[in-house]
């Protein structure tokens, strides 16, 4: 008894890409002495979900960086923002130059000139 075929392999995939991005893939597949279809198919069958994966890990991890990195900007900037604003302890401190808790028009007007 004879045993059965493997399947035949009839289906097509179209990408798209640029002219050079060809010509340069097919002469790493010549230089490893492999056809175009070899290579994508072993990438398809082999590698593409692991790489596919590290790669939105990757963007995970960049999105968190971001994010600390934020968090420390705003840190570091905080009380000198804290200071600038008009209505801030700070601003308040600086107008209250007796600090009896009360800002008095000669205060007002010694800060303002």
């Amino acid at each position: 008894m004879t045993s059965p075929r493997p399947p035949k392999k009839s289906e097509t995939l179209e990408i798209r890409l640029p002219h050079a991005s060809k010509l340069a893939f097919m002469e790493r597949c010549r230089a490893a002495g492999l056809t175009a279809s070899e290579v994508v198919r072993g990438m398809i069958e082999n590698e593409a979900p692991t790489a596919y994966r590290a790669r939105r890990t990757m963007k995970g991890w960049q999105a968190l960086a971001a994010a600390v990195a934020g968090i420390v900007i705003g840190a570091v900037a905080a009380p000198s923002i804290a200071q600038a604003l008009p209505g801030s302890r700070a601003a308040f401190d600086r107008m209250d130059a007796n600090h009896d808790g009360v800002v008095s028009f000669v205060e007002f007007q010694a800060l303002v000139r």
